[in-house]
């Protein structure tokens, strides 16, 4: 089942939350003592962030799978997520002895450090979004720096999410956040990424209602999907249908892209919802009703889209209300996808619109024009 560590950072007594929230995500992702205790300072850090910049905030902490789609061990994600007064010298404060607060400030410097993959979102008035993803046991693996001239808030390397091999012509990286529904311990939405050679297969399911009945019924969409990533997302939700019957069921939607050729293609069965951005414009990716192990449609078609540079695919969950509005900064194209995802739960989210579901955000990004 998906568990997530939902800390709500609003004084000095949740930040040792952070750092135990760390610590259990460490331990299912297998991290030896050294990388658990760089999880747990990353954590700590960014709350302690969050407290000293921003009033206060929300801090994220699971285990994740690779989300390159390739087999391999699992990382601790970390992401902070604030309405503050954001930053206006985004470079400046990843620099160590930068601080607004009186502080040491090395707070972010030290994380970007730890962190295997760091990436940060910020527009003064609006807040910020951080995101770091620690594994083991070396440091360096998969570690981005920024390229040489480009602000260390666009990444310019590759990362665990980067899918771009050098025979492909086209690339993607993928990345997402999960919410449970009121702190619970494990979200009954869940996301998977898969690669099978050239093609790259993004699934969303939703199980119906929330709790371990509809985490079990997503967690069962997470494993089939892994086990069959080289089918098309028709054929994938047919036998996702069947997998299923023996849960609640799930609405499910897949997305599966070809690296050789740019072909998209997507099919969606339940209100999981979809939006492809085709330049300035965003597109809706429509599924057909029904729910997946239960009331399957008869027919399920695919539809198709052409990939590129300027594109971005978002797969939510009905927690996200039905009238967000897509990410509109462009500077989110250069974003770790996982980044875009928090932005889009962020901004689409007020105390006026209380969130009544788990909430889950999947974001299919291009890779960085000078990565690999």
């Amino acid at each position: 089942m998906t568990q997530v560590w939902d800390v709500p950072v609003h004084d000095s007594t949740r930040v040792r939350d952070a750092r135990v929230a760390a610590e259990g995500a460490a331990a299912q992702a297998g991290l030896d003592r050294s990388r658990t205790a760089d999880a747990a300072l990353v954590a700590t850090e960014l709350a302690t962030n969050l407290l000293k910049h921003a009033r206060g905030g929300q801090l994220l902490v699971e285990a994740v799978a690779p989300p390159s789609g390739r087999a391999g061990d699992l990382l601790v994600q970390v992401v902070a997520i604030d309405h503050g007064p954001g930053m206006a010298d985004v470079p400046a404060a990843l620099g160590d002895g930068f601080s607004t607060a009186g502080s040491l400030g090395a707070g972010l410097g030290t994380c970007r450090r730890l962190a295997d993959d760091f990436d940060l979102h910020s527009v003064p008035g609006r807040g910020t979004v951080a995101l770091a993803r620690i594994g083991g046991p070396a440091r360096t693996r998969g570690r981005r720096e920024p390229a040489p001239g480009r602000a260390p808030d666009q990444p310019g390397g590759a990362a665990p999410g980067d899918v771009s091999p050098a025979a492909a012509p086209f690339s993607a990286r993928v990345g997402g956040v999960n919410i449970p529904f009121r702190g619970a311990a494990c979200s009954g939405d869940a996301w998977a990424c898969v690669r099978d050679g050239d093609r790259l297969t993004l699934m969303l399911a939703d199980g119906l209602g929330h709790g371990p009945e509809a985490a079990r019924a997503s967690t069962t969409a997470v494993h089939e999907v892994r086990r069959s990533p080289h089918l098309p997302p028709a054929e994938l939700l047919r036998l996702l249908d069947s997998a299923l019957r023996a849960t609640r069921g799930a609405a499910v939607a897949v997305a599966q892209l070809d690296l050789r050729t740019g072909r998209l293609l997507f099919a969606g069965v339940g209100n999981v919802g979809a939006r492809l951005r085709e330049g300035d414009s965003w597109r809706h990716l429509l599924s057909r009703p029904g729910i997946v192990g239960a009331h399957r449609p008869t027919t399920l078609p695919e539809t198709e889209a052409a990939w590129a540079e300027d594109r971005l695919l978002v797969l939510h969950s009905d927690g996200l209300p039905s009238r967000w509005a897509p990410p509109a900064d462009p500077r989110l194209l250069s974003c770790d996808p996982a980044v875009t995802a928090a932005v889009t739960v962020r901004d689409a989210g007020s105390s006026a619109r209380p969130v009544r579901d788990d909430t889950a955000v999947a974001v299919l990004s291009p890779t960085p024009p000078d990565g690999p």
